[in-house]
């Protein structure tokens, strides 16, 4: 009996340790759990915030092509669950038949979705525009990330799992009115992909509902499996937060309604 794998990427401003009650949930029900963080990703945030080595120049392009060796290197196709950055890449890989399902949640805008139009949260906090590195204060990723917790909660989240940002990597997203990268594109045509799942937080102001609503919307001339489900009150923290099980619990259901079994023949 050979189990299913499952590859989880992470978003922008969190470390790959984000996904670690999503690992262990979904290696309950018997999947093969992979967190692989970006390339020169540090053991814990805490070390990437004090020694962030060359953490300023990762781009876009080198993502996907890191993720899309990571989802190929498997004997079976892997389901792909990505947050913000990571739904992003999820969709371009599903899009391109590499992976079995995905879901993309609270993705970053693909093709002709612009980021500017979601919310100011999206702009690059201002720091002279010359630090490879763009850090969010612990008041800032309440404000923004976080938006639906309380101060405590979000202080422990930022604790363990805050990182900066690459600045070059929100200049590929198209922050701050930059030109977005070229790999910022989902195949939203593709009838022969795999399923995917779009989720949103209704409350999240970093990539709003519209935002994820419009990506939905750019899927409705594909006859290939496309759902969207929405959190009400929730933030771009639905990953982390102490709400992250009702999430994971319901992509599971989703997965085993596609008939994607963790133990499969």
């Amino acid at each position: 009996m050979n189990r299913t794998p499952v590859v989880f990427i992470h978003g922008v401003w969190l470390h790959a340790l984000s996904w670690e009650p999503w690992a262990e949930r979904f290696a309950d029900r018997g999947f093969l759990a992979f967190t692989p963080g970006w390339p020169g990703e540090a053991a814990a945030a805490r070390d990437l915030r004090e020694k962030p080595g060359s953490w300023g120049d990762i781009g876009l392009d080198a993502l996907m092509e890191h993720y899309a060796d990571i989802v190929r290197s498997f004997d079976r196709a892997p389901v792909i669950i990505g947050h913000s950055v990571g739904g992003l890449i999820a969709q371009h890989l599903i899009g391109v038949n590499i992976g079995r399902a995905a879901v993309a949640i609270a993705p970053a805008p693909v093709n002709d979705i612009l980021m500017h139009d979601a919310t100011p949260g999206l702009r690059m906090p201002d720091q002279g525009g010359v630090d490879p590195l763009v850090s969010l204060s612990p008041e800032q990723f309440r404000e923004v990330l976080a938006n639906t917790v309380d101060a405590a909660e979000a202080a422990c989240l930022f604790e363990r799992y805050v990182v900066p940002a690459p600045r070059r990597l929100l200049t590929d997203l198209g922050c701050a009115g930059a030109v977005r990268s070229p790999h910022a594109v989902a195949d939203v045509g593709n009838t022969g992909r795999g399923p995917l799942l779009l989720i949103s937080g209704q409350e999240d102001l970093l990539v709003p509902d519209s935002v994820t609503r419009a990506a939905y919307k750019a899927y409705g001339d594909s006859t290939a499996t496309t759902d969207l489900k929405q959190f009400a009150d929730r933030a771009h923290s639905l990953v982390v937060d102490d709400g992250w099980r009702l999430v994971a619990d319901y992509v599971l259901g989703w997965l085993d309604e596609q008939g994607i079994r963790a133990h499969e023949g």
